[in-house]
């Protein structure tokens, strides 16, 4: 028996690996390759074929292979030097925001809220790019090792498999490097690092709809103020808080503060396996903790953008919309996470996902915001104001 528990195993693992080879390969292979890769995309995902125009794909590998390359030429022609102390001075508003609130939480401890203050004065940010890819000499450190053919596009791909692997290896029992990206610079993402205790926000994410200079402070808010506050949130989600202020694992809560966190996490959870999609229900714990974060963020940015009319003034009033810039910073958010998908998607996505729906990251966060009830004038019982919100942070 045990000799066939062996044969089995290895037989799985044998598959396991060749599936992943192939999977990492097929992108890079011919039209015989994209057309077995296209079937399975349309059971997972319902497309027919795939969308994305022939530059993307080209621009898409370039980037998983050398994005801080092409990060250098991205930021060139696009980057503003001025974005980056804008998005500086953005996130420390929305820190003291966030620092604020903690302030007015009453089922907290003295002690665990001090930690909590000084946990969210710790949080190190990193804006746009690292340095080093406007270095010619740094940058061609970075990707040495790494062969690149002109001549064949699939031994491209395997060599940079293999070269990463080694960069990878290179890196075990050495000391976390904390200025390490784990984005390219053009990527529309960004992220939190429980273990640095870190915020990342790629130069990709610095562009409309998120933000542009000349926007309506209430939009950059309602976008870019949002991210920023989501991720700062994450330092103090259902796994984030686990973590102290120097990113170790460490318990750091009181006893009385952990249980009440609980019990204000579970309202979340209840509130958001209510909603469906497509007659299916949302995992509220599954996607919990990037529910504290979209709620936590909101609530931070739309102070931080209160703190700032209050300190420059109000805003001119965008002509033609009919709307309050109060009331632009809500629908600055909500833009950001207009999609569509189809039926099969959105099942993948509530199976795997630990984002709810866009549709619910739009509508579960504004149903637990007063401000967004007070300035749309939901009454009491409607479904954006239903008089039971779920509050974390």
């Amino acid at each position: 028996v045990v000799s066939f528990l062996i044969l089995v195993t290895n037989f799985l693992l044998n598959n396991y690996m060749i599936w992943n080879l192939v999977q990492k390969g097929v992108s890079s292979l011919d039209q015989r390759f994209e057309n077995a890769q296209d079937k399975l995309l349309e059971s997972l995902y319902g497309t027919k074929k795939s969308c994305t125009p022939r530059w993307q794909t080209c621009i898409g590998n370039t980037d998983d292979t050398l994005g801080f390359a092409l990060g250098a030429l991205f930021v060139k022609a696009t980057f503003d030097k001025h974005s980056k102390e804008i998005a500086e001075g953005m996130i420390n508003e929305i820190r003291t925001a966030f620092k604020d609130a903690l302030d007015h939480l009453k089922w907290m401890d003295k002690q665990t809220h001090q930690a909590a203050k000084d946990k969210a004065d710790a949080i190190y940010d990193m804006i746009g790019f690292p340095d080093f890819i406007l270095e010619p000499k740094e940058l061609d450190d970075v990707y040495d090792g790494y062969d690149v053919s002109e001549e064949n596009f699939f031994q491209n791909a395997l060599n940079f498999y293999n070269f990463s692997a080694r960069v990878m290896a290179d890196q075990l029992r050495k000391p976390p490097n904390r200025d390490q990206w784990s984005m390219t610079p053009p990527t529309v993402n960004a992220y939190y690092m429980p273990t640095k205790n870190g915020i990342v926000f790629p130069a990709g994410i610095l562009q409309a709809p998120f933000y542009a200079q000349d926007h309506p402070k209430a939009l950059n808010f309602g976008g870019i103020g949002v991210v920023m506050g989501h991720e700062l949130t994450h330092a103090f989600d259902d796994q984030g808080r686990e973590y102290d202020k120097d990113g170790n694992l460490r318990p750091w809560w009181q006893n009385s503060s952990v249980e009440a966190f609980k019990n204000h996490t579970e309202c979340m959870v209840e509130q958001y396996n209510g909603f469906t999609i497509n007659g299916e229900h949302i995992n509220g714990k599954q996607t919990l903790g990037e529910n504290i974060a979209d709620n936590g963020g909101l609530k931070a940015a739309y102070k931080a953008y209160q703190a700032w009319v209050q300190e420059n003034g109000e805003e001119k009033r965008l002509p033609a919309v009919n709307l309050t810039n109060d009331q632009l910073f809500f629908v600055g958010f909500a833009q950001v996470w207009c999609s569509v998908r189809t039926p099969e998607s959105a099942h993948e996505g509530l199976m795997t996902d630990p984002h709810s729906p866009p549709k619910y990251r739009v509508i579960g966060t504004l149903s637990n915001s007063p401000d967004f009830a007070e300035h749309f004038q939901c009454p009491t019982g409607s479904p954006m104001n239903s008089g039971h919100r779920c509050v974390v942070w």
